[in-house]
């Protein structure tokens, strides 16, 4: 065995990979689960977010790294486990469910429920098992979104299963409602018990993450979440225009304020993408979204156009990353969703306790 290949060069040459999404080396992060140690070392990396987009890439800088500075051609099995993380104190988990992100927006019209759904079905592409529940009683849109007109079926007369739309599970009164055009007529208490029964009495199957689309604003249902809901953290939609930018910051202000972390900024309509010659302009200006995340302490997640093809597919029930899951467009949603949980699970220093690392002679 060359002495370059020992296990303590090994370890050093690996924790000195440190991938952005991570913030530092794979050692200290706890992502090296298994070593074995030769001439051709096998090396088992187990992160904390899903990134099936990016997974080849990782595997071959490591195996690259380890070639020129061990002089080893290794093989590298590279997978990924969600751990639950921590919500508001005196809360429990909800059951099948790891981790509740909730995506909000101070106002209404800046294509919230839009990015949450393609958000779903990013995190999903990554390789992870992702439901959306859909907050907003009064105007429910994940069932129009998701192109699903089921009734939920019952296991026991007591709770809900899930619709299955594009191998997501959903949940949204829009799926119980006899009627799509009758309004949800209800006072503030009663909408708050609607949305509590949506969540706890829907039998969720053994989710990585749980994406709730919010209704817009710093209301009752909010208030409720932040109050009743174990939430692991919450994204904020914006898109560049002032005052779009003036209800971000109450929303991110919310949630800092009842203990749920912020994990970034998403700035929709960042800029509008002409379908006939494909100039892309900021018609409603530029640099808010990243003006808004640097006063907030926070970053931005990701910025996405105002594109046709987005209208389109979702009023269709085939959000983009569906649709059209190669397209730039999609990439853009899977970009934003792997960063937006390593962010989770690693925070912005890359802070998180992962399983002991084992090694082995063999």
């Amino acid at each position: 065995m060359p002495a370059s290949a020992t296990r303590e060069v090994l370890l050093a040459a690996l924790d000195a990979y440190v991938h952005p999404l991570i913030g530092q080396g794979l050692v200290a992060a706890g992502c090296i689960v298994d070593l074995t140690p030769g001439a051709t070392p096998h090396v088992v990396v187990e992160l904390g977010f899903p990134a099936a987009g990016i997974a080849i890439d990782i595997v071959s800088d490591i195996k690259t790294l380890l070639r020129a500075s061990c002089d080893v051609e290794a093989t590298v099995r590279i997978g990924c486990r969600v751990l639950p993380q921590a919500v508001q104190k005196g809360l429990n988990p909800l059951p099948g469910v790891a981790n509740i992100i909730a995506v909000a927006s101070g106002k209404g019209g800046v294509g919230k429920s839009t990015v949450a759904v393609n958000l779903a079905l990013a995190l999903q592409a990554e390789g992870a098992s992702v439901g959306i529940l859909d907050a907003d009683i009064y105007g429910p849109s994940q069932p129009l979104m998701l192109g699903s007109k089921q009734r939920p079926t019952s296991p026991d007369g007591k709770r809900m299963n899930p619709i299955i739309a594009h191998g997501l599970q959903a949940m949204s009164i829009g799926f119980i409602m006899a009627d799509d055009a009758q309004p949800a007529i209800w006072r503030g208490p009663m909408v708050t018990q609607a949305l509590t029964q949506l969540l706890n009495e829907t039998v969720w199957d053994d989710l990585d993450y749980l994406i709730i689309d919010l209704p817009p604003g710093t209301g009752d249902i909010q208030l409720s979440l932040s109050q009743r809901v174990p939430v692991s953290a919450s994204v904020i939609v914006t898109t560049p225009q002032d005052i779009a930018l003036l209800d971000a910051r109450k929303g991110l202000q919310m949630f800092r304020k009842v203990g749920i972390p912020v994990l970034g900024v998403i700035e929709n309509m960042a800029t509008h993408v002409c379908t006939n010659c494909g100039h892309e302009e900021a018609i409603f200006g530029a640099g808010g979204g990243d003006k808004l995340a640097n006063e907030a302490g926070t970053e931005l997640l990701g910025s996405l156009p105002l594109d046709l093809r987005i209208r389109l597919q979702a009023d269709s029930g085939n959000p983009t990353v569906a649709a059209d899951p190669q397209s730039e467009l999609s990439q853009r949603y899977r970009g934003i969703a792997r960063l937006m949980a390593a962010r989770l699970a690693y925070g912005a220093g890359g802070e998180l306790a992962f399983p002991t690392v084992t090694i082995s002679d063999d």
